[in-house]
């Protein structure tokens, strides 16, 4: 069993400077730790009532962290079993499994708010779990969800109109405006902005950390990879052939004369359309409901994440962290295999 060591006795910022190897811990077979005797024990099979699992990852988690979790939700989560994930070390982050009972899912996440604030670490409670060996699909927005910038506030930025479309843009991933409504309103602010403008911004997109090595390893194992985006094909476009994804479906901009129109072409990508693309692929793709992912961080996403098995909320809006299944708030896209089973 783990045994105490005179550290567990020092204030909460000293502890943690003992070395412990939680990795090597718990990378033997999985433990159990009980609270109300403060130790760890062999456990090796969780009961047949446990039905969720929260993944705890982040950098240099000890077993004194873990310790911490685990007892400070114990009114809300019954922890069973603590594992190491298949993927724990392999990206440089700590990765631990833990198989558990929550009688009030909602609660249960609304406490692990205030934890993963205090350690700055990841903690996400799960009662659907795909599996990463088996085909799947993920639909992912992609303005600051699979890249780090807004496609259309940079473009209005080179028209001089940069301030008046964040700050409608904002509004309406908060929620607070019709997505559609909105999007004609500031396209129509992008009149006349010359289109050869818009090769730096492409050139020059910042992906979102993590992003690449997502899609890599996801298409490693047989899984579709969508973007869904209510932004434009201009972009869009380039990242599916750049990244190698399945498919892209974005807006198009009118163009006229080598300049934009402040139209936009055909059907809008709007939150029902993202939905319905998670549907029809993985009809299309014969892809089961419990493998699609859906991930994005603005309201007009909420849809799609709902019509998917698992809807992840990345580094969102508040609203969308509080109504998706799970929340990454501060690591990056590879973190999604975290949340996933091998």
């Amino acid at each position: 069993m783990f045994l105490q060591t005179d550290c567990t006795s020092m204030p909460d910022n000293l502890a943690f400077s003992c070395a412990r190897d939680a990795g090597a811990f718990f990378s033997a077979a999985p433990k159990t730790y009980d609270t109300a005797r403060q130790e760890w024990l062999p456990g090796e099979h969780a009961p047949s009532d446990a039905n969720a699992v929260l993944t705890v990852f982040g950098q240099a988690i000890n077993q004194a962290m873990l310790e911490h979790v685990i007892s400070a939700l114990k009114e809300t989560v019954v922890c069973h079993q603590v594992r190491c994930h298949s993927l724990h070390g392999h990206y440089g982050d700590s990765v631990f499994v833990i198989t558990c009972s929550v009688a009030d899912v909602a609660a249960a996440k609304a406490a692990l708010h205030p934890l993963a604030d205090r350690w700055r670490i990841e903690l996400v409670l799960q009662t659907t779990q795909p599996t990463l060996s088996s085909p799947g699909l993920l639909v992912m927005d992609m303005d600051s969800t699979l890249i780090e910038m807004e496609c259309i506030d940079e473009i209005a930025k080179l028209g001089g109109v940069g301030d008046e479309v964040s700050a409608v843009t904002l509004r309406a991933m908060r929620g607070e405006l019709d997505f559609k409504a909105s999007l004609l309103h500031r396209v129509s602010c992008l009149k006349g902005i010359d289109t050869s403008l818009l090769a730096a911004l492409r050139d020059s997109i910042p992906l979102m950390p993590g992003a690449a090595l997502l899609i890599n390893t996801l298409k490693a194992n047989n899984w579709r990879v969508v973007l869904a985006s209510g932004g434009f094909t201009y972009f869009a476009d380039y990242l599916c052939e750049r990244l190698g994804l399945d498919l892209a479906v974005s807006n198009t901009l009118a163009v006229e004369d080598g300049r934009l129109t402040g139209d936009v072409i055909g059907e809008i990508v709007d939150a029902s359309k993202k939905a319905e693309i998670v549907r029809t692929q993985a009809a299309a793709w014969q892809i089961p409901h419990s493998q699609t992912i859906a991930m994005g961080d603005g309201a007009n996403d909420l849809t799609m994440m709902a019509t998917a098995a698992l809807g992840v909320a990345c580094h969102a809006k508040p609203k969308v962290n509080q109504q998706a299944d799970v929340a990454i708030l501060r690591s990056g896209l590879h973190s999604v295999l975290y949340l996933l089973a091998p």
